[in-house]
């Protein structure tokens, strides 16, 4: 929620000194949350052995947004703490992505997937939060690199265009596909000048067909029915009516944005 506030008034409030303080109070809070390991926890740091102290991939890559988002606005001590946090965040997300790029959240799920694990939803979250060209830089000091992570999501595409939590996890969701296409659309841009033209032709085509099935589903009135992609550490599953509205929103505000040649 805290992260989720402080994008929030990147996007819709100007930089004003009550908003700067106020983010400056957010970020703080952040940094005070970050564990050991440099993951971000849900509620309160810990050693990780209860769920609501444990880090995960998901809430770390949305605390790393916000806190790219008001880097440079913070005052220079904070600033400098908060880089600092960013490299640990970082080090965090290489230690426990898994060995075929892909990344298991905390809090979703997918009911159709063996494991219940939806990698889509935190492959395409980690992926999202690490575009920003600013991060580039410590992504490359750390090591990081997001191909492998890329080629998992463009793999696991169903044939149908959309997306599942897991390669051969049931039927695609607008909540899955939506954050699958805004994570490759900012992947698109940069990467499009590095691409050999058979893989600039596959991501084409995964973009495309992607983005066809999303819209179908808003067409035909399918993104008013969420999925149960939500999945409390009781083993409670539960969905969302924003979400499947919320992700379609992004991921064509992206493609609109980014690719817009893709669809002409």
């Amino acid at each position: 929620d805290t992260a989720g506030a402080l994008l929030a008034l990147r996007r819709l409030g100007p930089a004003d000194t009550r908003n700067r303080d106020a983010a400056e109070a957010g970020a703080q809070w952040l940094l005070d949350l970050q564990n050991r390991d440099g993951g971000i926890p849900t509620f309160c740091r810990g050693w990780g052995k209860l769920p609501f102290d444990r880090s995960s991939p998901d809430l770390t890559a949305h605390t790393i947004r916000a806190w790219q988002a008001w880097l440079t606005d913070l005052s220079d001590p904070l600033k400098r703490r908060t880089e600092n946090a960013l490299r640990s965040a970082i080090r965090y997300l290489i230690a426990i992505r898994k060995p075929n790029g892909t990344w298991s959240p905390l809090w979703f799920g997918n009911e159709h997937a063996r494991d219940e694990k939806n990698l889509t939803y935190g492959t395409s979250r980690v992926l999202l939060a690490l575009q920003a060209p600013a991060l580039q830089p410590l992504l490359q000091e750390a090591g990081l690199n997001l191909n492998t992570s890329l080629q998992w999501l463009l793999a696991v595409q169903n044939p149908d265009g959309g997306w599942s939590g897991n390669a051969s996890a049931g039927p695609s969701s607008v909540e899955e596909t939506g954050l699958a296409l805004e994570a490759l659309a900012l992947r698109w841009t940069e990467l499009n000048g590095a691409l050999t033209r058979e893989e600039r032709q596959r991501f084409e085509e995964a973009i495309r067909s992607g983005a066809e099935w999303l819209i179908t589903q808003i067409e035909t009135g399918g993104w008013r029915t969420p999925s149960p992609i939500g999945f409390y550490f009781a083993r409670l599953w539960y969905y969302e009516r924003l979400y499947p509205m919320i992700f379609s929103v992004g991921a064509l505000t992206n493609l609109n944005r980014l690719a817009p040649n893709l669809f002409e």
